[in-house]
């Protein structure tokens, strides 16, 4: 393949993978990568830790503001023409008075910045919903991938508190959710949050202390709300509030008799609705967008691959991520050469230098992981053979015979070599912008270098605009603190983004493309 942008062809083929019914990852994947790193490592998980414990902001907490922010996005959806539904439209809406509220905008700065050319908002907005569940100690709800980003506002289609209950039917038929199911979801979302006085003044028309009246009593994700509402004990608003044209809970809840209610006033009954209804919720997007299955944890994953001249031979740095399983493993890199032959038969070999253990995120503990085990290698590659592919032989140290993890067959292909960005000569500190450097091989003319960096598009008091990331590129100088070496010569840039860049060139006619996800100074 002469022209070696990866990026879209891997995007293209993973999603051609997930039509198929068959979630595999096979590295390099951004997609996929981006996904399953927020899903499942601590600190990666598209600011899942701000919902931790139902934490409060705003009189109300953080998982009930993210929790209306998706359902308010999801709400455009029209199941007959196919069209709306989680789409980060919201961006573009919430200065209507229906999406009215300071946790909308706090929401969508909650999850900017975690978005990456792969991986847009639509995404992060659905994760954040599925966080703020189980931040409160809700049922694990399964994640899917593959959302696109609306580039403008969706219909004003979001059910409103002084509608009556035949326009509420419509509006949730209309989004693919029959009358049960709307009683259902209205009290899934209930079970958090409240009206806002400020908001709302025509809803909460008595003094309210904190200015928010709650929908339950208790502040986590549970069916208080169901069972307060059973036994007239409720405070929720929208059901015996004094405005009696903005009782919508109450028209809804009690629409068939108190069935549905009273079938959720089992716990385990509420948890299995609200994990499909609201998994169902946050996957319905438009017809002409097909969502991955759901996204488990993988196994074995490769991550920190950086290759770099130094010293007269590339240094090649690696490292393999395992779930914990308690067996006492001895983990070997093996590798081959690009051209020419430097390595045995067997491929050369070496044992990791670092072995660690890192905690997953509240999700992946959820889901049964309790450490990811992370072996760490640096090879030194002879700079004339190069490298081209590697893989692992694991050895759980129990009589059972070694086991190989090569890509599901495919080996870790290394694509190119020419066009490669150095950690080591990159300048980071935690104080200042990174510049980052990277070597082009056998440039003999001007090379122009250039890198693809997503940003958050700042939210502003003043002037919030409309709260997506947007891209931004820069042009990389030819680096004259870093005279050539190793057939390598060497560009540099400040970066922005120091989480996602994709970084591109030409050399001889032929373009290269590299995708960084963390622009780190080894050693620093």
């Amino acid at each position: 393949m002469p022209l070696k942008t990866l990026g879209v062809f891997l995007l293209l083929a993973s999603r051609l993978n997930f039509i198929m019914g068959a979630v595999v990852f096979n590295w390099p994947d951004p997609f996929l990568d981006t996904l399953e790193d927020q899903l499942y490592r601590l600190g990666f998980s598209s600011a899942s830790g701000f919902a931790l414990n139902c934490a409060a902001r705003q009189d109300t907490t953080i998982a009930a503001q993210w929790l209306r922010l998706a359902y308010h996005d999801a709400a455009t959806h029209n199941s007959t023409t196919g069209t709306g539904g989680l789409d980060a439209s919201i961006a573009f809406e919430f200065t209507r008075a229906q999406d009215v509220g300071e946790g909308m905008l706090a929401s969508l700065g909650d999850f900017l910045g975690v978005q990456n050319q792969y991986v847009g908002m639509a995404d992060t907005i659905a994760m954040g919903a599925i966080n703020a569940v189980i931040g409160c100690g809700g049922p694990v709800i399964p994640f899917r991938g593959g959302r696109i980003d609306a580039t403008e506002a969706g219909p004003a289609t979001v059910p409103e508190p002084q509608q009556d209950l035949d326009s509420h039917i419509a509006s949730f038929q209309t989004q693919g959710f029959n009358e049960t199911e709307m009683i259902a979801l209205v009290a899934c979302g209930h079970s958090l949050g409240g009206v806002r006085q400020v908001d709302f003044p025509l809803i909460v028309t008595e003094d309210v202390p904190t200015g928010v009246q709650n929908f339950a009593s208790n502040v986590g994700f549970d069916n208080t709300v169901v069972h307060e509402y059973l036994n007239s004990t409720t405070e929720n608003v929208l059901v015996v509030g004094s405005n009696i044209t903005t009782r919508s809970d109450l028209r809804i809840f009690s629409s068939d008799g108190n069935v549905t209610m009273q079938s959720l006033a089992s716990p385990d009954t509420f948890n299995e609705v609200c994990a499909d209804l609201i998994g169902r919720m946050i996957n319905t997007v438009p017809s002409t967008v097909t969502l991955t299955d759901p996204i488990e944890p993988f196994d074995f994953k490769v991550w920190n691959t950086h290759l770099f001249p130094q010293g007269g031979s590339l240094a090649f740095l690696a490292t393999l991520r395992i779930i914990e399983t308690g067996a006492n493993r001895t983990v070997t890199m093996f590798w081959k050469e690009r051209t020419g032959t430097f390595c045995p038969t067997e491929g050369c070999s070496i044992a990791p230098f670092q072995v660690e253990s890192e905690v997953p995120s509240l999700y992946g503990q959820l889901k049964g992981v309790t450490a990811f085990i992370l072996h760490s290698f640096n090879a030194s590659i002879d700079l004339v053979t190069s490298i081209s592919h590697f893989w692992f032989e694991i050895n759980d140290n129990d009589g059972s015979a070694p086991f190989i993890v090569d890509n599901n067959g495919a080996n870790y292909t290394i694509d190119q070599d020419v066009l490669l960005y150095d950690p080591r000569r990159t300048i980071a500190t935690f104080a200042s912008q990174p510049v980052v450097v990277v070597g082009v091989k056998d440039s003999s003319t001007s090379t122009n270098v250039t890198a693809l960096s997503m940003i958050a598009n700042p939210i502003l008091d003043s002037d919030p605009g409309v709260p997506l990331p947007i891209n931004i590129t820069t042009v990389f100088e030819l680096d004259s603190s870093n005279p050539p070496a190793d057939g390598y010569t060497f560009y540099s840039a400040p970066i922005v983004n120091t989480l996602d860049n994709t970084i591109r060139t030409t050399v001889n006619g032929t373009a290269y493309s590299l995708w960084v996800r963390f622009l780190t100074a080894a050693g620093v």
